[in-house]
């Protein structure tokens, strides 16, 4: 079994939708990155996505882990065209197709963008990765909140139902792989 650590990256303060924008994350709350970094495993290997607010994330909690390298497989959906606006302008712009996107997910993408479907096939694929190339290790994954969704999903449930569960910036979501597929374990847990 490979055990993953899902992280959400520090909060960016964005009011936008920030998919591939290499916006940076505010980590000044260095008690709750603290807290965080006691949480996870010691012995575990650190990866994170390649975007900014998740490499920075990773620094800051990294402790003595060992770290493989940013993988741009990890970073959160792409938001095309409606990455930088806000959702009033989304829905303005496209206002049945913005409506569906959160609704239906699963071939639906974004002008230019990624649907749910393209997202949990690209993560997926990439832990898989990781999990066979690091059999039994713990793995601490500094990520995105749709890419952890994406995952909860992939562990039973549809998209629609895990879009329903909140993930907070500095939180934990742990979903191990074995020979049987993909299992959920804590989701959201704040240290």
């Amino acid at each position: 079994m490979t055990r993953f650590w899902l992280v959400r990256h520090g909060p960016t303060h964005q009011k936008t939708f920030t998919g591939w924008r290499d916006v940076p994350a505010d980590l000044t709350d260095t008690a709750a990155l603290d807290r965080l970094s006691s949480y996870l495993p010691d012995q575990a290997l650190l990866v994170s996505s390649d975007l900014q607010r998740s490499v920075h994330t990773a620094d800051a909690i990294g402790g003595g882990r060992t770290r493989l390298a940013h993988r741009k497989t990890l970073r959160e959906f792409d938001f095309g065209l409606w990455d930088g606006l806000h959702h009033t302008e989304v829905a303005e712009r496209d206002p049945v197709l913005s409506r569906q996107f959160w609704e239906q997910p699963g071939t639906l993408a974004p002008p230019n963008g990624e649907s749910w479907n393209a997202v949990t096939k690209r993560v997926t694929a990439s832990l898989t990765q990781l999990a066979h190339r690091h059999k039994t290790k713990d793995i601490v994954v500094v990520c995105h909140m749709g890419m952890i969704m994406t995952m909860i999903a992939q562990c039973g449930g549809t998209p629609y139902e895990a879009m329903g569960h909140k993930i907070d910036n500095l939180s934990v979501t742990d979903v191990h792989f074995t020979l049987q597929g993909w299992h959920i374990g804590t989701i959201n847990h704040v240290a």
